[in-house]
């Protein structure tokens, strides 16, 4: 069952087309990636789906909900959250402070406790920086958190955008663990991500962007079996 589902959707910047009529679905239980170069569209699709960019055409379903002119903090609270590319973690507020920004749907007070302690069981490293501020996190602490304040949300749909972008290849390998035993736990996963060979990995399917249309999809595997997208992606 298709939890999102984006029909036709076309996006501008002033008169130039970014989004060409692209078409694509996330099913219920699903990691989604979508690949492409800079300026492909990837981060355009993203910020159009959650409501932060005007649509010139084009629909978006969410859990059976038409979302297209849904805006964006009530797209929040029916279950669909974004790490935006580059985290943007309050910088001058503490780890904790930001996880009960993150909390800010529920009104219960012990809940909120809860889902931080929740945070933190999955981060041990965000418990020992709780007092810490945000902005002098590691780049990998600073996802962690980003990552954290989403789930605080509880999402049905987590929307990840360049999560691996700057940071070691150590930890861009935990980033990745982290996202597969999300999905497990039962968060479908629609996913942007420059570094194909990875994302492609531990995806069900995946969509290639090129000039902001859809050029190929199939399967994680499917893709990272094609010789057109280890040419331009993978580096063979």
């Amino acid at each position: 069952m298709a939890l999102l589902e984006v029909k036709n959707l076309e996006v501008y910047y002033g008169v130039i087309c970014a989004l060409k009529g692209i078409s694509f679905s996330v099913n219920e239980g699903e990691i989604v990636t979508l690949i492409g170069a800079n300026g492909a569209g990837k981060t355009t699709t993203m910020q159009s789906v959650v409501g932060l960019l005007p649509k010139k055409a084009g629909t978006v379903s969410f859990n059976d909900n038409d979302i297209t002119k849904t805006p964006c903090h009530k797209i929040v609270k029916l279950g669909m959250t974004q790490v935006p590319e580059g985290r943007h973690i309050f910088q001058e507020l503490t780890v904790y402070e930001n996880l009960l920004l993150g909390g800010h749907l529920s009104k219960d007070q012990a809940k909120i406790k809860q889902d931080i302690q929740s945070v933190y069981q999955r981060f041990p490293r965000l418990a020992e920086r709780k007092n810490q501020i945000a902005g002098t996190l590691s780049g990998g602490e600073q996802q962690m958190l980003a990552i954290g304040r989403a789930l605080m949300c509880h999402p049905k749909l987590l929307m990840l955008d360049e999560p691996s972008m700057g940071l070691s290849p150590l930890l861009v390998d935990e980033v990745f663990d982290i996202i597969k035993t999300i999905n497990k736990e039962g968060t479908t996963i629609l996913l942007v991500e420059q570094n194909a060979g990875k994302s492609l990995a531990i995806s069900d399917r995946a969509y290639v962007l090129e000039n902001g249309a859809i050029s190929l999809s199939g399967t994680g595997k499917e893709l990272l079996e094609s010789d057109s997208i280890k040419k331009a992606y993978l580096g063979g």
